[in-house]
């Protein structure tokens, strides 16, 4: 992306506009918020992280609740997973899931607020 000079913007209030530049993250850590975020457009990944709200479940009870098999629900839970947004344990042969912590409820109840407003 080409930069411009503060010579092409009109009304730039230069003490604002520096202070903003220097709180702004890391350009890593903006990535991976993007990232993170993209994780949260996929609608049955929601679905799931709702009914995890819930209870602790394994992939068969959230395959059940979401009327998908279990194959899908697997994938969805491996991608969930990987962006730390669902831990799982083991107990025999069944992996149990559950969400990994507290920041995840909140995002999922922040949005849901923004979008009932």
């Amino acid at each position: 992306m080409a930069e411009a000079s503060n010579k092409e913007y009109l009304a730039a209030h230069n003490e604002i506009v520096e202070r903003i530049r220097n709180n702004q993250p890391e350009e890593e850590n903006l990535y991976d918020l993007a990232e993170l975020f993209k994780v949260f457009g996929d609608s049955t990944r929601i679905r799931i992280l709702y009914a995890l709200t819930e209870s602790e479940l394994c992939v068969g009870d959230i395959a059940q609740i979401l009327n998908l098999n279990q194959s899908a629900v697997s994938h969805q839970l491996r991608i969930l997973k990987d962006s730390k947004l669902v831990k799982f344990r083991r107990d025999g042969k069944a992996m149990f899931y559950s969400l990994d912590d507290d920041h995840v409820r909140t995002i999922l109840n922040m949005g849901m607020d923004h979008i009932e407003e």
